[in-house]
């Protein structure tokens, strides 16, 4: 297959997260043997909409994955078994999508399981859409194709829980298609972690709820710490490792491999061992579990293990080759090779390091896709549990499983409890009221996580079902300047069938700005005035209560050193650079947020040029501006109007593009030889 073949293939967002799915142990059962089967769940708040009767009866959701296993005893309970079964199986090109692989039964089974697990909406309808067989791989028309069916089949949610790791134009519009038929988008971020810019089709999509994934409410959603001389090196506990009830401050020092014959004589006692993973030579096996035993029963206090190869690790120390009766009984944590070589460095110098171990839900999984993906909006839109997550198997049992696959349907769940109890509410409001009613979540350190990162914040199903008001858009940016330094943005207030009551609105306290609001009609008109001249970047939350429910609003502030003021006319729209005066050349690059087409200009201080809009809507302005020889980059939104969109010309509607002209032109010439010919004979 071709590198270009390739290029268009979808993967499954390493399904499982990678290593993180072969934790699935004997440590989740309780004491009945019953797998504990509901944590994330009630976690989330999913348990208050169900109290009150509310399960997603009547709310059809398309599963567009590998399939699932309707003749799961949690399925056929819900009368979802293999005689009933909805849904294309677009790899056999049948209307039988069982699925052999597991993860779309996995996905099912967060949704709308309704057995001994319980899903999020355990009464909702499972539409499968099987677009791969092993799991691995599907072409990205089988997406195409499913997204249509799904349209056809007047679903209400789509679940997608598998993408490209890219861009991809044909699936954005699909998905803007099912939104714009009022088909509710779920998709999970996906696994590509820790890195930025991670995010792909259709997780990039804007209109989509695109979710990422925190560890679950278990005792084994833990998070670890290390600190030396006040800096934070990035360290995982292993699975299973032992937790503290307090940091370990102690002394670091290096055990080779931590051997019992690397330790014999190094004092270890009370302190703090730094190992290299795996042993003198790359045949040599030393086990994570091996490593603790030495070091506990020489009195080390905890032991990292950095990795022998770049990058970070999970390490687990309770596996199948651990010998019997073996029992963690301090600190284990893994380390990048490159911090771990740079703190061995530093142990010339008697350093104290300060070590914590605590359980932590809300942390983001670092697996968990990162944005930006796009100046004009973050991603992902929130988080949900996706690390050990118990759900249905494709053999009939239950499996614990991880990935940002299992995040998005508990979301898809959610929105079916929403659908439940407001049938008419659109996957625009939707999407509002789940972002501004999610809990803003924060690291290890009590820092909060960025919007490329946790976007809003954690899923709150009791405060989205509590919710009686709807925001839009749900959050703001503001692009400011010296020129520009103050810009007022305005949200609509949407009843859920109740009048708007009194609405208490705070803004955060910044150096940098200064923001205000008022009140007008059901609109709440927000100023962001600009205090600084420093150039820089700000995310920052206004909280908005109603009726006891806190609302948030991400607010999101760039600070250029360009501005630019944009006018519309019949013929277009016109630009004018008001900062630097000394600019040579600019950009510009116009995009409508809901079909995502792009055109652009070129500007000059001596041609300005008019870019023509053939439709009217919201779109995103992108100026790259040259002056003394570096690029300085502006953004803005505007709203443009019907009177300010340009005519398409006979040509541009019905020749679409060069290659069809060529195609004419040859055919006509084709037909113009064949005729000479004719008339010679």
């Amino acid at each position: 297959m071709t590198h270009n073949m390739w290029k268009y293939r979808i993967f499954l967002p390493i399904i499982t997260a990678v290593v993180l799915t072969l934790l699935v142990s004997v440590y989740y059962y309780d004491e009945h043997g019953m797998l504990l089967l509901e944590n994330s769940g009630p976690y989330v708040g999913a348990d208050y909409p169900v109290e009150l009767g509310m399960s997603g009866k009547g709310v059809k959701v398309a599963v567009i994955d590998t399939g699932v296993n309707f003749a799961h005893p949690d399925f056929i309970t819900n009368g979802k078994n293999s005689d009933l079964l909805k849904g294309y199986d677009f790899v056999e090109m049948d209307n039988f999508p069982q699925d052999t692989n597991g993860h779309g039964t996995q996905v099912a089974g967060i949704i709308s399981a309704n057995g001994q697990l319980k899903g999020i909406a355990p009464d909702a309808e499972i539409f499968a859409y099987k677009v791969s067989e092993d799991g691995e791989s599907v072409p990205s028309k089988l997406i195409v194709d499913a997204i249509n069916r799904a349209i056809l089949d007047d679903v209400d949610i789509i679940n997608i829980s598998l993408g490209v790791n890219m861009t991809h134009n044909q699936i954005q519009k699909s998905v803007n298609e099912a939104i714009r038929n009022g088909i509710v988008v779920v998709a999970a971020a996906g696994n590509g972690g820790p890195d930025a810019q991670s995010i792909g089709s259709p997780g990039s999509n804007p209109n989509a709820i695109t979710v990422g994934a925190t560890y679950n409410n278990r005792e084994s959603s833990m998070v670890s710490t290390l600190k030396i001389n006040d800096e934070h090196f990035q360290v995982l506990p292993m699975v299973g490792t032992k937790t503290i009830s307090k940091p370990i401050i102690a002394d670091i020092v290096f055990g080779e491999f931590s051997r019992e014959q690397d330790l014999k004589d190094i004092d270890v006692n009370g302190k703090i061992i730094l190992a290299e993973r795996g042993g003198e030579t790359a045949d040599e096996i030393v086990y994570f579990s091996d490593k603790e035993k030495f070091a506990a029963m020489n009195g080390a206090e905890a032991i990292i293990v950095y990795n022998n190869r770049p990058g970070i690790y999970f390490g687990e120390l309770v596996h199948e080759f651990t010998s019997e009766g073996y029992n963690p009984s301090i600190p284990s944590l893994s380390m990048t090779q490159e911090d771990g070589l740079r703190i061995k460095q530093m142990l010339s110098d008697d350093i104290v390091g300060t070590i914590d171990v605590f359980n932590h839900p809300d942390f983001i999984a670092t697996f968990s896709s990162r944005g930006p993906v796009s100046p004009f909006y973050f991603k992902p839109d929130l988080v949900a549990p996706g690390v050990f997550v118990n759900t249905t198997s494709v053999n009939n049992y239950y499996n614990i499983t991880s990935g940002t696959s299992y995040a998005a349907p508990h979301v898809s769940g959610a929105v079916a409890l929403l659908l439940n109890k407001n049938p008419e509410t659109s996957p625009e409001q939707i999407k509002s009221i789940l972002v501004t009613t999610s809990d803003v979540i924060a690291d290890e350190y009590g820092q909060k996580f960025d919007f490329n990162t946790g976007g809003a914040g954690r899923l709150n199903v009791t405060n989205a079902f509590k919710s009686e008001v709807i925001f839009l858009p749900p959050n703001l940016t503001f692009d400011l300047s010296s020129q520009k330094n103050s810009q007022t943005n305005n949200i609509q207030i949407e009843s859920i069938g109740h009048q708007i009551s009194e609405l208490d609105v705070e803004f955060p306290k910044s150096d940098y700005v200064k923001f205000k609001h008022e009140l007008v009609g059901n609109e709440l008109q927000i100023n962001a005035e600009l205090t600084t001249d420093e150039i820089l970047e700000l995310e920052e939350r206004a909280f908005i209560t109603h009726k006891d429910v806190k609302h948030q609003i991400p607010i999101y502030v760039r600070i250029s050193e360009a501005s630019i003021e944009i006018l519309q006319s019949t013929d277009g729209l016109s630009f004018m650079i008001t900062e630097p005066s000394n600019w040579t050349y600019a950009k510009i690059t116009a995009t409508n947020k809901y079909t995502l087409e792009e055109d652009s200009i070129s500007l000059t201080p001596k041609e300005n040029s008019v870019l023509k809009i053939y439709e009217s809507g919201q779109y995103w302005i992108e100026a790259n501006i040259k002056a003394d020889g570096k690029t300085l980059d502006v953004y803005d939104v505007v709203m443009v109007e019907p009177d300010s969109v340009s005519e398409q010309s006979l040509v541009s509607d019905v020749i679409v593009s060069e290659r069809a002209l060529i195609i004419l032109a040859v055919i006509f010439g084709i037909v113009l030889i064949v005729g000479l010919k004719i008339k010679n004979r």
